[in-house]
């Protein structure tokens, strides 16, 4: 049974089965001839924690392959009251396909383990395959020949969960990826997350007491990082600008940058609802 959690277990045949599906049914969309391919199919989404863009694209991208997306969110379930074990393999008795946001990649890794229906490791404490792969759907629809030639990206800011699956993705792929100022020349995209926690904040937006000396230590390990016009100009002016969002400007990122004309964050949001519905149809093999 096939599983999407950190793409170590993909191929390079596979990433590009999902690639070059998401990119035909992406055009089939654009035509007007969408097809019930998952008609009578359930995907379970599960979320230890929200987000705006997963719900999103993948309750859309379900409803448009003729299926159902079944929206639950942990704390208003049992899953806080019973052994996990017990409570996801009665969860997966529902659906065709699960969907897991989870705080822990283990977790998410023990559902799939069980083989009972496909898993998804839709972001984790480790991996997020699903973002990574739609970033690099974008990165070919904005490179003249495709995937043969994006040579050089860069991630600037915090390793995450992002930059580890776009690393092992990329690898497979062979795309070489930088991090640091002085290897920026000639990349072609760069790509940036969050890397200021929102609980540092009180509800005006003022830095907690207690989070103070945590928060200078980011903003001067990371500021010089942040992607702005100024940065970009400066270092590699015809690279794509990409962030997965949500931004915060004035931390990872610029509000000129966000609205730059070479910034493409806004075809990258859109493009995981295209390769959510790639990915689906690949689990299931349809």
């Amino acid at each position: 049974m096939r599983h999407l959690i950190s793409l170590r277990e993909q191929s390079k045949k596979d990433l590009l089965e999902i690639l070059t599906l998401a990119q035909r049914l992406k055009k089939e969309r654009a035509a007007g001839k969408l097809k019930p391919y998952l008609a009578g199919k359930t995907l379970i989404m599960l979320f230890q924690k929200s987000s705006t863009r997963t719900r999103l694209s993948f309750e859309a991208g379900m409803t448009e392959l003729g299926g159902h997306a079944i929206y639950l969110d942990a704390r208003s379930s049992q899953l806080s009251l019973a052994d996990f074990k017990d409570e996801i393999r009665a969860i997966m008795r529902f659906g065709s396909v699960l969907m897991f946001r989870a705080l822990k990649a283990a977790d998410v890794e023990l559902a799939a383990s069980f083989n009972m229906i496909p898993v998804i490791d839709a972001c984790s404490e480790k991996y997020h395959p699903c973002q990574a792969l739609g970033d690099i759907l974008t990165m070919i629809e904005h490179t003249k020949g495709g995937l043969k030639n994006i040579k050089k990206i860069a991630w600037l800011g915090v390793e995450n969960n992002v930059s580890n699956t776009l690393r092992t993705a990329s690898e497979k792929l062979g795309i070489k990826v930088v991090s640091e100022l002085k290897d920026l020349q000639d990349a072609q995209f760069l790509h940036t997350d969050t890397w200021m926690d929102m609980e540092y904040f009180d509800a005006n937006g003022k830095v907690k007491p207690e989070f103070q000396k945590e928060y200078k230590k980011r903003i001067a390990a990371n500021m010089p990082k942040q992607i702005s016009a100024k940065l970009l100009a400066q270092y590699c002016p015809d690279a794509k600008i990409m962030h997965c969002m949500p931004c915060h400007v004035g931390y990872e990122i610029s509000r000129d940058a966000i609205d730059h004309p070479n910034s493409i964050i806004f075809d990258q949001a859109e493009n995981r609802m295209h390769i959510q519905k790639a990915i689906i149809l690949w689990l299931l093999q349809k």
